[in-house]
Parts: structure tokens; C-alpha cells; sequence
């Protein structure tokens, strides 16, 4: 296991957000991993520390406002709070922990939030989005009426509360954003040009959040080289339903990234 330090605070647009180092800071590239709608540190389980190790590259992983043990969200999100993250959040976080080289690892919102920051022009060494959205779609919508229905019903709260301070103002504060009708228009795909920096999408089959479609229209429309890997037997959380695939795919993109940066 990679060398990582306990869990720290940094404070981000007046919240206090928790982060984990992984690996000491070095002059390389440094990997950053943006969680899920409903994410946090815990929730990424092994898997930055599996990338760190196998890749050599130092890493970030953090929780946004309203998640794992950063600050409880006080009031309710926005319908733009994912580009409220990627370009006024993301930004400060990576100024205050003196990241000048950024991969971002993003899954799912965490995805999005990456492809918002890249195509705002922001610098980064490369983009990983796993199970990204770029367009709502009516599976997406049907998905998290489901969870919101299992969040009700089921111990899905009591397992949330593993990994959140208050794990209802976390799933509201992300299911009422998703649900709201004016979020049906939502939509990034005008940031997708301006991404100059290699990509690497990946997308399952059975990923019930989301279909082909947001990946193929990354490749289609992102002005830099893209990289598609799409996997059966796989739904919305590919680094936990194909770990070895995805975790090597994602290990010698990186690296690529490195060499690319290194021989400029």
C-alpha cells in the first residue's frame, strides 16, 4: 500500500472540505479524484491508493461540501452547482494545496465536474471520466427516482451514514438537484471543444445512470485525443464492478500523461 496520510482539512469557498495526500508531493503530475453524486473519501475505497502505487504518481482525494466528513450542507444546491464546483470550488482546492499539474479522476458527477473544468480552460496533464454525464437522459431520471425510493424504504441510509455526517442532507442535497425539472435541460456538451488535454472515457453497459450515448459524444465533440473504454458486466461504478480492468487502464493512461508532460 502507498505511503498516505490521515485525513486533513482545507478550507474551500468558506467550507471546510476533508482531504487525503496519498504519496508525497513530487515534481510530477498529480492525480486528483473527484467522487460520485453521492460519494466521499471512504466510498473510494482502495482505489486511488491502488492507482497511486502501480503508477508512481502522487494523489488528492477529497470531499466536496456536503459530503463524507467536509462541512454538512446547510443550504440546498443549485441546478448549476456542478459548474459552481468545477469553476470556483476545484479551482481554489488545487490553488490552496499547490497543485500545478493536475490529472482529475472523476466518476459520475465527479466526471462532469472535470469536463467542466477542462473545457473552462483550465490546465490539466490529462482527464479520467468514469460514467460521466454530459446531458441528462430519462434512464438517468428513472435511476435516481429509484434511489430516492430506496433511500425511503430500504437501510440505504443507514448505509450512507457510514461514510456521510448527516447522510440525508447528503442524498437530498444531490437527488432534489437531479430531480428538479429545470435540471432536465441541463447540459455540458459546449465545454466538450475546448478539453485539449488527453481523455480517457470509460462507460459500462449496464450502467443505469447513464447509456453510451454520454461517452460517444465525448469522443465525438472534445477537441484533444480521446480514449473510449467501454465494458460489459458493468454498471455505474466501473473502478468497483471491473477493478483490474478499469484500474490498469487507468494506470498506463496516466502514465502516458506523465511521459507526455516529461518529454515537453
Amino acid at each position: 500500500m502507498s505511503a498516505s496520510s490521515p485525513s486533513a482539512f482545507v478550507s474551500v469557498r468558506g467550507h471546510r472540505l476533508e482531504y487525503r495526500r496519498i504519496a508525497a508531493a513530487a515534481d510530477s503530475p498529480t492525480l486528483v479524484f473527484l467522487h460520485e453524486g453521492l460519494g466521499s473519501i471512504s466510498q473510494w475505497r482502495d482505489f486511488p491508493d491502488r492507482i497511486v502505487e502501480a503508477s508512481g504518481l502522487p494523489a488528492i482525494v477529497y470531499a466536496r461540501y456536503g459530503h463524507g466528513r467536509s462541512e454538512v450542507l446547510q443550504q440546498a444546491h443549485g441546478v448549476d452547482f456542478m459548474h459552481r464546483e468545477a469553476l470556483e470550488s476545484l479551482p481554489e482546492l488545487l490553488r490552496q494545496l499547490g497543485i500545478a499539474r493536475p490529472i482529475l479522476i472523476g466518476h459520475s458527477d465527479g466526471a462532469s465536474i472535470a469536463l467542466i473544468h477542462a473545457g473552462a480552460g483550465h490546465p490539466l496533464e490529462g482527464l479520467v471520466a468514469m460514467a460521466p454525464h454530459v446531458f441528462v437522459e430519462d434512464i438517468g431520471i428513472a435511476a435516481i427516482v429509484a434511489a430516492k425510493q430506496a433511500f425511503e424504504t430500504t437501510d440505504l441510509a443507514q448505509k450512507l451514514a457510514r461514510h456521510h455526517r448527516d447522510a440525508s442532507k447528503t442524498f437530498y442535497g444531490w437527488n432534489d438537484v437531479w430531480l428538479a425539472p429545470a435540471f432536465r435541460k441541463w447540459n455540458i456538451e459546449s465545454f466538450l471543444p475546448a478539453i485539449k488535454c488527453p481523455l480517457l472515457a470509460i462507460q459500462g453497459h449496464e450502467d443505469e445512470y447513464g447509456s453510451m450515448a454520454q461517452v460517444d459524444a465525448i469522443a465525438r465533440q472534445a477537441g484533444g485525443t480521446v480514449e473510449v473504454l467501454k465494458l460489459e458486466q458493468c454498471g455505474h461504478s466501473p473502478q468497483r464492478d471491473q477493478p483490474e480492468i478499469v484500474a490498469r487502464a487507468v494506470v498506463e493512461f496516466v502514465k502516458r500523461c506523465n511521459g507526455r508532460s516529461a518529454a515537453v
